[in-house]
């Protein structure tokens, strides 16, 4: 009897330590399995990361090339706009020539010279040479917004243009065309001609 006591001590003693070592093992593969699982979130991470770089690179390099196109495309349609303005009138530089031609025609003209003759060298010649200056600056302002409207079609076709722009443009032209039919109008005398002298 006492030796079944000491054999079932033995046996249960025996027992005992078993466990622990399957905890143990247990343990050291859910270790494992954490650490695994960890490692591939993190590689996950980066490469979201990667992929958030390579998409930041590419945004910026697509942008840069239609900024730097649309600052001339833009400045030649304000320059467009501002030039058919000039030609509606014929601008400061039209004012001087008108001035110098009515100096030259009082000095050319003779006192015996008749009445439509006076008027005309006096007058008449300087509004010619304004509607010559405004029809000039009209002229400019058409070619350049025509220019700035058709550029797209003959540079980088995937560039777009800003609306901006083409409206401006498209002020210029309408306003060169208006300048230079009145230009037209006044130099060939079908609005405000010379009066009759007779």
């Amino acid at each position: 009897m006492g030796t079944k006591t000491e054999d079932e001590t033995a046996a249960e003693a025996a027992a005992k330590p078993a466990k622990p070592a399957d905890s143990e093992a247990a343990d050291a593969v859910d270790d494992t399995t954490t650490d695994a699982v960890s490692t591939d979130a993190a590689k996950a991470d980066d490469a979201d990361d990667t992929d958030d770089d390579a998409d930041d690179l590419v945004v910026v390099e697509e942008v840069a090339p239609a900024k730097s196109g649309g600052v001339f495309q833009g400045a030649a349609a304000v320059v467009s706009a501002a030039l058919g303005v000039i030609g509606l009138s014929g601008g400061w530089l039209g004012t001087v020539a008108a001035a110098r031609s009515n100096i030259v025609g009082q000095l050319e003209t003779k006192q015996s010279a008749s009445v439509a003759d006076q008027i005309q060298a006096l007058y008449g010649d300087s509004w010619q040479v304004t509607a010559l200056i405004a029809g000039s600056f009209a002229l400019v302002a058409l070619v350049v917004g025509f220019v700035v409207l058709v550029r797209p079609a003959f540079g980088a076709p995937d560039q777009v243009q800003a609306p901006w722009i083409k409206s401006v443009a498209w002020a210029g032209v309408v306003l060169g065309v208006i300048g230079l039919l009145l230009a037209i109008a006044k130099y060939s005398d079908l609005i405000y001609g010379l009066p009759s002298t007779s």
